[in-house]
């Protein structure tokens, strides 16, 4: 009998994803991932200097992102999501605007909220009007005819001010892409607003773990071992093993683990490691892994002596900081602000001294509680290598989950699979895409289409475009 047996190198959102398909559709997958936690890049870990379980950075889920909360259903937690159906924006002094979807529908669900906001003047919530109807009406060919080129390219055609551009454009594509406007992929950044604010009523919602990140992935170890594989955690991958013509399993610091296939569900920096040059050069999909490009994301930890925040959270406009989320008071009174820097490369080579002054001089401008008041503790944590930058140029080299079998020498590695939010999923770098990166490798394997469908578009956004 065929063996079912399939090994997963990483054990984050994209290898959890693709394990917990192949173990509810009878295969045994066994999970090799170098950490202690499952989650990868979206997880928790124990702060030396104070004990407490803090997470690597604040991971955001928004109501269109099927796939992720298919996966939450899955491994039933979702009853640890809080969604917010208010998104409150502040350009400080403790004005804030509160953006939520009025009577009307979609796409003009927001328009009365955006066309409200105090943070922009006039002239930029004109612009803002038109350049949603712009995106809206481009189709899908239209956008489509932007890939290759960046998004501050499409706003600058459609009249869009430098004002505007840095103010809301840019304030909602790099929490978004993790990357500014001057660099993104047009049509990724098209497909943000499309898909997050326009489409349908509910998209937008922002859901937020009231858990810590490694607890909505915990359940994940159970489900893989009932279905009779595997999680070997604090195991790293040396290689994958290839015969030629398959891989036929993967060399771990614990030994060889055979399989009938493999699933890489690794970055590509970390993937180009584990291949030798006889497998780049029988796959095409490894042949531009040294030319994806990363972007970093900074979080920083504070606890300030008293409750300073009074909202869910804050998306902070003309800052370094982009956002700050409120994480909770502790026994002792103290709260929690978890602050976010998205494309952080301008902050990598800066000490934690300095990140926390500026941090904090950020969440005094926009929290006016706060001001002069110092955080009786901080930690910054910083991830070089969060994510893909999805740039024009890396957007043409993202690779297929599945191999492909016809080619000069035949194709593909056949039982090579890879994940990964890095591989074109048709979504940025997301918790979404990685999940969809999973299902996609293991619906390769089995042979069916696992990809959960887009919430659809509303009856009359569909009409006008989307």
């Amino acid at each position: 009998m065929m063996m079912r047996d399939a090994v997963i190198v990483g054990g984050g959102l994209a290898g959890v994803a693709a394990a917990i398909r192949l173990a509810q559709a009878g295969w045994r997958p066994t999970v090799i991932e170098t950490r202690k936690r499952p989650g990868g890049r979206a997880t928790s870990f124990v702060d030396p200097r104070t004990g407490a379980l803090l997470d690597n950075c604040q991971h955001v889920l928004l109501g269109c992102c099927t796939n992720l909360l298919d996966l939450y259903q899955r491994l039933g937690v979702l009853d640890s999501i809080e969604w917010h159906r208010t998104l409150f924006w502040t350009a400080g002094h403790g004005e804030i605007d509160e953006v939520a979807a009025g009577w009307l529908p979609a796409p003009l669900h927001l328009a009365r909220a955006f066309g409200r906001m105090r943070t922009f003047d006039a002239t930029e919530r004109r612009w803002i009007r038109r350049g949603m109807w712009r995106i809206m009406r481009l189709g899908e060919g239209g956008c489509h005819r932007w890939r290759g080129r960046t998004f501050a390219e499409f706003l600058r055609e459609s009249g869009q001010g430098d004002g505007v551009i840095r103010r809301f454009w840019n304030t909602v594509i790099v929490s978004a892409c993790n990357l500014d406007v001057e660099r993104v992929d047009a049509a990724v950044a098209l497909y943000v607003f499309r898909t997050g604010f326009l489409a349908n009523r509910w998209s937008y919602t922002m859901g937020l773990s009231s858990v810590p990140l490694v607890d909505l992935y915990e359940p994940a170890l159970a489900a893989i071992e009932d279905a009779g594989g595997s999680v070997r955690l604090g195991t790293s991958a040396r290689a994958i093993s290839f015969d030629g013509s398959r891989a036929t399993g993967v060399v771990t610091t614990g030994g060889l683990v055979e399989a009938s296939c493999v699933v890489a569900a690794v970055p590509p920096d970390r993937l180009g490691k584990l291949v030798s040059d006889a497998v780049r050069a029988r796959d095409r999909r490894l042949a531009d892994l040294d030319g994806i490009d990363v972007s970093p994301i900074l979080a920083v930890h504070l606890r300030f002596e008293r409750t300073v925040m009074d909202r869910p959270h804050l998306v902070l406009v003309d800052r370094d900081v982009h956002w700050l989320f409120d994480k909770g008071v502790d026994a002792d009174g103290r709260q929690h602000v978890h602050a976010v820097v998205s494309g952080a490369d301008a902050w990598m080579d800066l000490d934690e001294d300095e990140i926390v002054r500026r941090v904090v001089a950020d969440v005094w401008h926009a929290v006016p509680a706060a001001k002069g008041l110092e955080p009786v503790d901080a930690r910054a944590v910083k991830e070089k290598r969060a994510t893909f930058a999805c740039t024009p140029e890396v957007e043409a080299l993202r690779p297929r989950s599945a191999p492909g079998y016809v080619g000069v020498g035949g194709g593909d590695v056949p039982n090579l699979y890879l994940a990964g939010d890095w591989c074109d999923t048709g979504w940025p770098a997301t918790m979404e895409g990685a999940v969809r990166s999973g299902y996609a490798a293991a619906g390769a394997i089995i042979g069916e289409d696992l990809i959960v469908e887009d919430v659809p578009a509303g009856m009359l956004a569909r009409a006008l475009g989307l």
